[in-house]
């Protein structure tokens, strides 16, 4: 096939698509076309392990639940998306920007293009993929035909835990159906951790959890792992939000990890993914939940701060938002607290920092104009004041 052709091919499926589609040569990006302008390429953060799928068709999911579908043919690579069913949230494309190495200024323009970019369920994608494999490759395929690949998903984080609690389902996929329930009691001592934030309770708990004998709820094993699934996620869900995190941040989270389960054909990534999803559930209302019984209103600034982490913090903007005067805010917090806002959105801000300079290659400067400081040596003043190192010193001791 020239390479005309297949340019003509992956713009008209651009155009179709509303996303945006790339061909590489031996590795190398030589064609990019969307219809929508975005600041920087999504796909930034991902290429390298994108471009890893051998198949002739597949797809790779990032942590936020984006796809990217792939069609090789000998040395050229086409790459389509990113795509999802449901939108992504601002945090999520706060956070793709600073991955993508965008200037805050421009921060706003990807968000938007983001935005207009057209949401499609994955087998959409894998559809679009097998009629260009047809053309690219003269082979019928099929949805059945697509294997799975999932990177993020084998590499998912807290190795030793996820091992512990694999064993833990291992053993709880042995029950015979004339067992009496036992999930209720169970259940309602998860949900609660889940509801006050208690991620170290979770651990401790995972680490000796008794078999759990539940209802049969399909008739093939991998359906009723499935279902199970589903159904931990509509709990747990519920209890965060009753822990205080907010309900469209915990339903969106509750839909992206169901969908993402889906995908799956292997019990243990299933299970694997199960435990990361209670444990991310339960570590989102730990950072929102202040004290054994945060008033609504604390709970509505720590999701409010946790929600602006990336965008120079104003308590007065906070305090419109809240229909609350700054000085009533700033009172209640304190009394509740113990903190000044001031000193709690600094606080976050670091913690956050600490992340990123443990688990980013972003460099000191991209990580603070990303937080929202004024400069470097203003980052590096608070940074030190909280943790008694400044970021370089940190990173080296943490990498």
């Amino acid at each position: 096939m020239k390479k005309i052709d297949l340019e003509y091919i992956c713009r008209v499926i651009g155009n179709l698509a509303g996303i945006p589609i790339r061909i590489y040569k031996n590795a190398s990006q030589i064609f990019y076309y969307s219809v929508v302008d975005i600041p920087a390429d999504p796909i930034k953060p991902y290429v390298e392990r994108v471009l890893e799928i051998t198949e002739k068709v597949g797809y790779f999911t990032t942590p936020y639940f984006n796809y990217y579908g792939i069609v090789r043919s000998g040395i050229y690579t086409v790459v389509l998306g990113p795509s999802r069913q449901t939108p992504m949230s601002e945090r999520d494309m706060r956070s793709l920007a600073f991955e993508c190495d965008l200037l805050p200024e421009k921060t706003d323009e990807f968000i938007s293009a983001m935005r207009s970019l057209v949401q499609m369920p994955l087998g959409s994608i894998l559809q679009i993929l097998c009629t260009m494999n047809y053309v690219m490759n003269g082979e019928k395929l099929s949805l059945e035909d697509v294997s799975i690949f999932d990177f993020e998903q084998m590499n998912i984080e807290n190795t030793i835990e996820n091992e512990r609690i694999a064993r833990n389902y291992e053993q709880n996929a042995s029950y015979s159906p004339r067992e009496v329930h036992n999930t209720l009691a169970l259940e309602q001592t998860l949900m609660q951790m889940i509801t006050k934030g208690d991620v170290g309770a979770l651990c401790e708990w995972l680490s000796h959890a008794p078999s759990v004998r539940g209802g049969i709820i399909a008739n093939d094993a991998l359906r009723q792992l499935k279902n199970t699934f589903i159904v931990t996620a509509t709990l747990a869900s519920r209890a965060a939000i009753k822990g205080g995190l907010d309900a469209e941040d915990a339903l969106s989270l509750s839909d992206d990890y169901i969908k993402k389960c889906e995908i799956l054909s292997d019990v243990e990534q299933i299970v694997n993914l199960q435990y990361h999803m209670v444990l991310d559930y339960t570590r989102r209302v730990e950072r929102v939940r202040l004290g054994r019984n945060p008033s609504k209103l604390l709970m509505q600034v720590t999701n409010y701060v946790q929600h602006n982490l990336s965008k120079p913090l104003n308590v007065d903007e906070m305090a419109k938002s809240m229909f609350i005067s700054r000085t009533h805010l700033a009172a209640k917090f304190k009394k509740e607290t113990g903190l000044t806002l001031t000193d709690f959105i600094l606080k976050e801000k670091i913690e956050e920092a600490k992340r990123l300079l443990r688990y980013s290659d972003k460099s000191l400067t991209t990580i603070g104009q990303y937080l929202g400081f004024s400069s470097h040596s203003h980052f590096s003043k608070v940074f030190k004041k909280y943790t008694n190192k400044t970021p370089a010193e940190y990173r080296e001791l943490h990498t």
